[in-house]
Protein backbone atom coordinates (compact mmCIF):
# COMPACT_ATOMS: atom_id res chain seq x y z
CA UNK A 1 0.00 0.00 0.00
CA UNK A 2 1.61 3.56 -1.04
CA UNK A 3 2.59 5.98 1.69
CA UNK A 4 -0.14 8.81 2.27
CA UNK A 5 3.05 11.21 3.63
CA UNK A 6 5.61 10.18 0.54
CA UNK A 7 2.98 10.87 -1.78
CA UNK A 8 1.93 13.97 -0.06
CA UNK A 9 5.67 15.04 -0.66
CA UNK A 10 5.28 13.93 -4.22
CA UNK A 11 2.51 16.71 -4.22
CA UNK A 12 3.71 18.70 -2.85
CA UNK A 13 6.71 18.78 -5.37
CA UNK A 14 4.46 19.00 -8.04
CA UNK A 15 2.83 21.92 -6.89
CA UNK A 16 5.60 24.00 -6.17
CA UNK A 17 8.13 23.18 -8.80
CA UNK A 18 11.26 22.37 -6.57
CA UNK A 19 12.64 20.03 -3.60
CA UNK A 20 13.11 22.96 -1.45
CA UNK A 21 9.85 24.62 -2.27
CA UNK A 22 8.05 21.79 -1.14
CA UNK A 23 10.07 21.32 2.20
CA UNK A 24 9.36 24.84 3.13
CA UNK A 25 5.96 24.89 2.49
CA UNK A 26 5.32 20.97 4.28
CA UNK A 27 7.63 22.69 6.84
CA UNK A 28 10.21 19.36 6.54
CA UNK A 29 13.93 19.87 5.63
CA UNK A 30 14.96 19.75 1.50
CA UNK A 31 16.30 16.17 2.71
CA UNK A 32 13.38 14.66 4.43
CA UNK A 33 11.15 15.56 1.41
CA UNK A 34 13.47 13.70 -0.91
CA UNK A 35 13.77 10.58 1.25
CA UNK A 36 10.27 10.47 0.93
CA UNK A 37 10.05 10.63 -2.56
CA UNK A 38 13.57 8.23 -2.74
CA UNK A 39 11.57 5.32 -0.30
CA UNK A 40 8.17 6.30 -2.30
CA UNK A 41 10.65 5.18 -5.83
CA UNK A 42 11.56 1.96 -4.45
CA UNK A 43 7.86 1.45 -3.06
CA UNK A 44 6.82 1.32 -6.51
CA UNK A 45 10.06 0.82 -8.46
CA UNK A 46 9.56 3.51 -10.86
CA UNK A 47 11.28 6.88 -11.42
CA UNK A 48 9.75 9.71 -10.24
CA UNK A 49 12.04 12.83 -10.03
CA UNK A 50 14.53 13.58 -13.03
CA UNK A 51 17.39 15.95 -13.06
CA UNK A 52 16.94 18.65 -15.47
CA UNK A 53 19.41 21.56 -15.05
CA UNK A 54 19.42 22.84 -11.59
CA UNK A 55 16.19 21.49 -10.77
CA UNK A 56 13.89 18.44 -11.30
CA UNK A 57 11.21 17.52 -13.37
CA UNK A 58 8.49 15.06 -12.51
CA UNK A 59 8.30 11.96 -15.00
CA UNK A 60 4.97 11.22 -16.46
CA UNK A 61 4.68 8.33 -13.95
CA UNK A 62 4.89 10.80 -10.93
CA UNK A 63 2.51 13.33 -12.29
CA UNK A 64 -0.34 10.59 -12.72
CA UNK A 65 0.85 9.63 -8.58
CA UNK A 66 0.34 13.23 -8.01
CA UNK A 67 -2.69 13.75 -9.71
CA UNK A 68 -4.31 10.59 -7.52
CA UNK A 69 -2.26 12.16 -4.06
CA UNK A 70 -4.69 15.55 -4.82
CA UNK A 71 -7.78 13.11 -4.89
CA UNK A 72 -6.76 11.14 -1.93
CA UNK A 73 -6.04 14.41 0.21
CA UNK A 74 -9.24 16.77 -0.71
CA UNK A 75 -10.75 12.93 0.49
CA UNK A 76 -8.68 12.91 3.82
CA UNK A 77 -9.97 16.47 4.24
CA UNK A 78 -13.25 15.66 3.71
CA UNK A 79 -12.87 12.95 6.98
CA UNK A 80 -11.00 15.91 8.85
CA UNK A 81 -14.17 18.18 8.77
CA UNK A 82 -16.24 15.54 9.31
CA UNK A 83 -14.62 15.01 12.41
CA UNK A 84 -14.23 18.17 13.95
CA UNK A 85 -17.45 19.34 12.66
CA UNK A 86 -19.00 16.74 15.12
CA UNK A 87 -16.33 17.47 18.06
CA UNK A 88 -17.57 21.40 17.59
CA UNK A 89 -13.87 22.65 18.55
CA UNK A 90 -11.35 23.65 16.50
CA UNK A 91 -8.29 21.17 16.06
CA UNK A 92 -5.84 19.67 13.75
CA UNK A 93 -3.37 21.01 11.65
CA UNK A 94 -4.12 23.94 9.90
CA UNK A 95 -2.26 25.61 7.37
CA UNK A 96 -2.30 29.03 6.31
CA UNK A 97 -0.63 30.76 2.99
CA UNK A 98 -0.30 34.39 3.50
CA UNK A 99 1.32 37.54 1.49
CA UNK A 100 4.31 39.32 2.87
CA UNK A 101 2.61 42.65 4.62
CA UNK A 102 -0.15 40.42 6.06
CA UNK A 103 1.82 37.84 7.47
CA UNK A 104 4.01 40.67 9.25
CA UNK A 105 1.66 42.84 10.23
CA UNK A 106 -2.00 41.04 10.47
CA UNK A 107 -0.74 37.36 11.52
CA UNK A 108 1.23 37.46 14.10
CA UNK A 109 -1.48 38.53 16.54
CA UNK A 110 -4.17 36.02 14.53
CA UNK A 111 -1.77 33.65 15.21
CA UNK A 112 -1.05 34.17 19.19
CA UNK A 113 -4.89 34.36 19.78
CA UNK A 114 -5.75 31.47 18.23
CA UNK A 115 -3.02 29.82 20.24
CA UNK A 116 -4.31 30.99 23.22
CA UNK A 117 -7.31 30.31 23.00
CA UNK A 118 -7.04 27.08 21.06
CA UNK A 119 -4.64 24.76 22.56
CA UNK A 120 -6.09 21.58 19.85
CA UNK A 121 -5.57 23.44 16.61
CA UNK A 122 -2.06 23.87 15.46
CA UNK A 123 -1.91 26.40 12.91
CA UNK A 124 1.17 27.00 9.90
CA UNK A 125 1.75 29.91 7.96
CA UNK A 126 3.97 30.41 4.98
CA UNK A 127 4.75 33.66 3.78
CA UNK A 128 3.33 33.62 -0.42
CA UNK A 129 2.20 35.64 -3.01
CA UNK A 130 -1.35 36.12 -3.09
CA UNK A 131 -2.05 34.99 -6.55
CA UNK A 132 0.43 32.28 -6.00
CA UNK A 133 -1.52 31.78 -2.46
CA UNK A 134 -5.42 31.10 -4.33
CA UNK A 135 -4.25 28.22 -6.50
CA UNK A 136 -2.33 26.79 -3.67
CA UNK A 137 -5.51 26.29 -1.70
CA UNK A 138 -7.80 25.31 -4.67
CA UNK A 139 -5.30 22.55 -4.91
CA UNK A 140 -5.38 21.26 -1.57
CA UNK A 141 -2.31 22.29 -0.56
CA UNK A 142 -3.05 24.65 1.80
CA UNK A 143 -5.99 25.06 3.57
CA UNK A 144 -6.22 28.92 4.40
CA UNK A 145 -5.37 31.83 2.19
CA UNK A 146 -4.83 35.58 3.32
CA UNK A 147 -4.63 37.51 0.00
CA UNK A 148 -5.36 41.07 -1.36
CA UNK A 149 -6.61 42.84 -4.46
CA UNK A 150 -7.06 46.33 -5.30
CA UNK A 151 -9.77 48.01 -6.79
CA UNK A 152 -8.46 47.57 -10.49
CA UNK A 153 -7.75 43.74 -10.13
CA UNK A 154 -10.14 41.69 -8.13
CA UNK A 155 -9.05 38.71 -7.04
CA UNK A 156 -10.53 35.88 -8.87
CA UNK A 157 -11.91 32.88 -7.16
CA UNK A 158 -11.82 29.03 -9.00
CA UNK A 159 -14.60 27.05 -8.42
CA UNK A 160 -14.44 25.12 -5.72
CA UNK A 161 -12.48 28.09 -3.45
CA UNK A 162 -14.85 30.52 -1.42
CA UNK A 163 -13.87 33.93 0.09
CA UNK A 164 -14.61 36.31 2.61
CA UNK A 165 -14.06 39.95 2.94
CA UNK A 166 -11.43 40.80 5.93
CA UNK A 167 -11.27 44.76 5.74
CA UNK A 168 -10.28 47.18 3.23
CA UNK A 169 -7.09 49.34 3.84
CA UNK A 170 -5.73 52.94 2.34
CA UNK A 171 -2.32 52.88 0.23
CA UNK A 172 -0.53 56.05 0.78
CA UNK A 173 1.42 58.26 -1.36
CA UNK A 174 5.32 58.51 0.46
CA UNK A 175 7.87 60.77 -0.71
CA UNK A 176 10.67 62.45 0.56
CA UNK A 177 10.61 64.84 3.44
CA UNK A 178 11.85 67.96 1.45
CA UNK A 179 10.06 66.99 -1.77
CA UNK A 180 7.91 69.60 -3.02
CA UNK A 181 4.05 67.39 -2.29
CA UNK A 182 5.06 67.07 1.60
CA UNK A 183 3.44 70.22 2.80
CA UNK A 184 0.12 68.95 0.94
CA UNK A 185 -2.66 68.33 2.45
CA UNK A 186 -3.49 66.21 -0.32
CA UNK A 187 -2.39 65.11 -3.94
CA UNK A 188 -4.46 64.00 -7.20
CA UNK A 189 -3.64 61.62 -9.74
CA UNK A 190 -3.08 64.89 -12.29
CA UNK A 191 -0.42 66.35 -10.00
CA UNK A 192 1.67 63.34 -10.24
CA UNK A 193 3.30 64.37 -13.70
CA UNK A 194 7.12 64.35 -14.24
CA UNK A 195 7.75 62.01 -10.92
CA UNK A 196 10.17 59.71 -10.78
CA UNK A 197 8.75 56.10 -9.20
CA UNK A 198 9.79 53.63 -7.06
CA UNK A 199 7.37 50.52 -7.15
CA UNK A 200 7.35 46.95 -7.28
CA UNK A 201 8.09 44.81 -10.24
CA UNK A 202 6.03 44.06 -13.70
CA UNK A 203 3.26 41.22 -12.59
CA UNK A 204 2.50 43.13 -9.07
CA UNK A 205 -0.67 44.36 -8.59
CA UNK A 206 1.08 47.56 -7.35
CA UNK A 207 2.94 48.15 -10.50
CA UNK A 208 -0.45 47.20 -12.61
CA UNK A 209 -2.11 49.72 -10.42
CA UNK A 210 0.77 52.39 -10.84
CA UNK A 211 0.54 52.07 -14.87
CA UNK A 212 -2.97 51.96 -15.44
CA UNK A 213 -3.47 54.72 -12.80
CA UNK A 214 -1.22 57.17 -14.28
CA UNK A 215 -1.71 56.65 -17.81
CA UNK A 216 -5.47 57.20 -17.26
CA UNK A 217 -4.67 60.47 -15.76
CA UNK A 218 -2.18 61.20 -19.17
CA UNK A 219 1.11 60.52 -17.63
CA UNK A 220 3.60 57.91 -18.58
CA UNK A 221 5.52 56.57 -15.28
CA UNK A 222 9.25 56.95 -14.88
CA UNK A 223 9.89 54.03 -12.71
CA UNK A 224 13.41 54.46 -11.57
CA UNK A 225 13.79 51.41 -8.98
CA UNK A 226 11.95 48.71 -8.50
CA UNK A 227 12.13 46.33 -5.31
CA UNK A 228 9.43 43.33 -3.76
CA UNK A 229 9.48 44.81 -0.60
CA UNK A 230 7.60 47.38 0.91
CA UNK A 231 10.46 48.18 3.46
CA UNK A 232 12.78 48.66 0.29
CA UNK A 233 10.71 51.25 -1.03
CA UNK A 234 10.76 52.92 2.23
CA UNK A 235 14.33 52.79 2.26
CA UNK A 236 14.48 53.97 -1.27
CA UNK A 237 11.80 56.76 -0.72
CA UNK A 238 13.95 58.12 2.68
CA UNK A 239 16.94 58.56 0.23
CA UNK A 240 15.21 60.86 -1.61
CA UNK A 241 15.78 58.80 -5.12
CA UNK A 242 11.68 59.01 -5.89
CA UNK A 243 8.14 58.59 -4.91
CA UNK A 244 6.09 55.76 -4.12
CA UNK A 245 2.51 54.15 -3.30
CA UNK A 246 2.75 51.83 -0.59
CA UNK A 247 0.01 49.86 1.76
CA UNK A 248 -0.36 51.01 5.14
CA UNK A 249 -0.48 47.38 6.53
CA UNK A 250 2.99 45.79 8.02
CA UNK A 251 4.78 48.81 6.76
CA UNK A 252 5.69 50.23 10.51
CA UNK A 253 6.09 53.78 11.11
CA UNK A 254 7.91 55.66 9.10
CA UNK A 255 11.36 57.28 8.72
CA UNK A 256 12.16 60.72 9.56
CA UNK A 257 12.99 61.32 6.05
CA UNK A 258 9.33 60.29 4.62
CA UNK A 259 6.24 61.76 4.78
CA UNK A 260 2.80 60.04 3.87
CA UNK A 261 -0.11 61.83 2.07
CA UNK A 262 -3.60 61.00 1.59
CA UNK A 263 -3.64 60.34 -2.82
CA UNK A 264 -6.65 61.21 -4.48
CA UNK A 265 -8.66 59.15 -5.70
CA UNK A 266 -7.29 56.74 -2.70
CA UNK A 267 -5.91 53.67 -4.09
CA UNK A 268 -7.90 50.80 -2.22
CA UNK A 269 -6.74 46.67 -1.54
CA UNK A 270 -8.94 44.88 0.03
CA UNK A 271 -7.63 41.72 2.03
CA UNK A 272 -9.87 37.97 1.62
CA UNK A 273 -9.49 34.78 2.95
CA UNK A 274 -10.26 32.11 1.12
CA UNK A 275 -10.56 28.35 1.47
CA UNK A 276 -11.61 25.52 -0.47
CA UNK A 277 -15.34 24.75 -0.09
CA UNK A 278 -15.29 21.18 1.34
CA UNK A 279 -14.04 22.40 4.57
CA UNK A 280 -16.43 25.68 4.83
CA UNK A 281 -17.90 23.56 8.21
CA UNK A 282 -14.32 23.10 9.47
CA UNK A 283 -14.33 24.48 13.08
CA UNK A 284 -10.71 25.52 12.36
CA UNK A 285 -11.72 27.18 9.08
CA UNK A 286 -14.86 29.57 10.55
CA UNK A 287 -12.89 30.09 13.88
CA UNK A 288 -9.47 31.51 11.99
CA UNK A 289 -11.69 33.28 9.85
CA UNK A 290 -13.59 35.13 12.73
CA UNK A 291 -10.09 35.93 14.57
CA UNK A 292 -8.61 37.36 11.07
CA UNK A 293 -11.96 39.78 11.08
CA UNK A 294 -12.29 40.39 14.73
CA UNK A 295 -8.02 41.55 14.05
CA UNK A 296 -8.77 44.03 11.63
CA UNK A 297 -7.87 46.40 11.37
CA UNK A 298 -4.33 46.27 13.18
CA UNK A 299 -3.25 49.25 15.08
CA UNK A 300 -1.39 51.70 12.62
CA UNK A 301 -3.69 50.24 9.53
CA UNK A 302 -5.76 53.23 8.15
CA UNK A 303 -9.08 52.00 6.44
CA UNK A 304 -10.04 53.37 3.15
CA UNK A 305 -13.67 52.47 4.75
CA UNK A 306 -15.92 50.10 7.31
CA UNK A 307 -14.71 46.84 7.05
CA UNK A 308 -17.22 44.34 5.39
CA UNK A 309 -19.71 42.59 8.20
CA UNK A 310 -17.80 39.60 9.96
CA UNK A 311 -18.85 36.39 11.27
CA UNK A 312 -16.90 33.64 9.11
CA UNK A 313 -17.31 32.04 6.03
CA UNK A 314 -20.20 33.88 3.71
Amino acid sequence: MLDLARLRALHAVSVHGSVAAAAAALGYTPSAVSQQITKLERETRTTLLERRGRGVALTEEARHLADTAERLLAIMEQAETTLEERRGLPGGRLTVAAFASAARGLMPAVLADLARRHPALDVRMTEVDPHLSVDLVARGVTDLAVAHDWDIAPLPAPEGVEQTRIGEERCDLLVPADHAFAGRAVVRHEDLAGQRWICQPPGRVCHDWLMRTLRTAGHEPEIVHMAEENHTIVALVAAGLGIAVVPTLGTGPLPAGVTALPLEPAPVRRLYALWRTAATRRPAITETITTLQSHWPPPGTALACPPSPGGGPQ
